[in-house]
């Protein structure tokens, strides 16, 4: 199940000469950072002492533990997103810690920060301040609503994002309340962008020598993943509404109850539809006109669905997986999170990582793999999520050698 990285200085990296100065916590900010480290950049994470860090690292109940078996400050949250950085404890506040901060961005190609907007504008390291003094740095701003409109003083928060994102009103049981997807998405998926716009911009930063700034906010970055369901509203005029695990544009696209628990079916084109009806024993459904074709089956959809879950109902998983994959109709299990991270597709592709943790109980840590396979410059994993503040000596000693 587990794969051991241990990155070495002989192993090519994409960004192994890129300096990151991070003012971001919580999650998206933490999420483009930690990919940024994974192709080999360097990452200083800044943390307010005062506060003991970054927001996450409090946000149990599960926490890395010290070898006399008492919790660390690594939450499993705060160890999602912040592996292969530095941390270094600067009060921001104070004059000393805005020198700090200058002296790091002296020496960044890429800095990223997550205050509402204008905050950190009195303590002169926002954007114009910042690029101003250092016209070559990439400067990424991830907020709530971003920078500009009527919202963009309201706090960022990722239930917040699906909310108002439109998200939240197609996930859930068409006659139940609407739902958040069940980990934090909006905030992943803008971490992914920040990290694409960041990526875009040192190239142009490369070829001009001119750093820009990025504003990106959770709701843009919710509203662009809409995805099918935003242009379906666009083109139609019509607002999509909730399905449940149904497809707006597909039937029969689903999950579906067997006589022992549920299995997911999605029959992408008319071949496979006649395949499937074929196999499970329901040829009349196959040779129907209004359901041979997949705009007829949209149209039909509530008559056809109550005869699939009727005939499905009377097979087991087992006979349904095994059915519908031997005449190659796209259908799947449910697994829980334990069962994923746990099976042999997971094991094959190394979705769970080991990786070195000094003074953790069991010396090592467990993490998600980054899902990137690259053939040249693969990522690494140099090392476990620090804890608050580790790195501060060794990053101000840095700091009195001249750039």
């Amino acid at each position: 199940m587990m794969a051991e990285f241990n990155a070495s200085s002989e192993t090519p990296t994409a960004l192994g000469d890129i300096f990151v100065l991070d003012l971001s916590r919580i999650l998206a900010g933490p999420t483009a950072t930690q990919l940024l480290g994974d192709f080999g950049a360097t990452i200083i994470k800044v943390e307010n002492p005062k506060t003991g860090g970054d927001d996450t690292r409090g946000w149990g109940p599960n926490f890395a533990k010290n070898p006399d078996g008492t919790s660390t400050d690594l939450s499993a949250y705060f160890m999602a997103a912040n592996r292969n950085k530095q941390s270094i404890a600067v009060d921001i506040s104070t004059q000393e810690g805005q020198a700090i901060i200058h002296q790091l961005a002296a020496r960044a190609d890429i800095i990223i920060e997550n205050y509402k907007p204008d905050g950190l504008v009195k303590y002169g390291l926002d954007h114009k301040s910042l690029m101003k003094a250092h016209p070559s740095v990439v400067y990424c701003s991830i907020s709530g609503f971003g920078q500009t409109g009527p919202n963009r003083d309201q706090p960022g928060y990722d239930l917040m994002a699906q909310g108002f994102g439109g998200v939240m009103s197609l996930t859930g049981d068409p006659d139940g309340v609407p739902t958040k997807v069940g980990v934090g998405i909006a905030d992943v998926m803008c971490g992914m962008y920040a990290t694409i716009g960041i990526l875009a911009a040192l190239r142009h930063r490369d070829k001009t020598g001119e750093g820009q700034h990025i504003d990106l906010s959770l709701v843009d970055a919710s509203m662009a993943w809409l995805i099918n369901e935003g242009t379906n509203y666009l083109t139609s005029g019509n607002a999509p509404i909730r399905r449940g695990n149904a497809h707006p544009n597909i039937v029969p696209y689903d999950a579906f109850a067997a006589s022992d628990g549920h299995i997911l079916v999605a029959v992408g084109n008319d071949s496979q539809f006649a395949r499937f009806c074929d196999v499970i024993g329901r040829s009349d459904l196959g040779a129907e006109d209004k359901y041979k074709t997949n705009s007829g089956r949209i149209e039909h959809r509530e008559t056809l669905i109550p005869q699939l879950r009727e005939t499905l109902a009377k097979l087991t998983k087992a006979e349904i997986l095994e059915k519908l994959q031997s005449v190659k109709v796209p259908v799947g299990p449910i697994h829980t999170v334990d069962e994923a991270l746990n099976s042999d597709q997971a094991t094959a592709r190394g979705t769970i990582v080991d990786v070195a943790a000094d003074g953790i109980d069991g010396g090592n840590i467990q993490l998600l793999a980054n899902p990137l396979k690259l053939s040249r410059t693969p990522v690494q994993y140099r090392s476990a999520p620090p804890r608050c503040g580790q790195d501060t000596d060794s990053i101000l000693e840095t700091l009195k050698t001249p750039k």
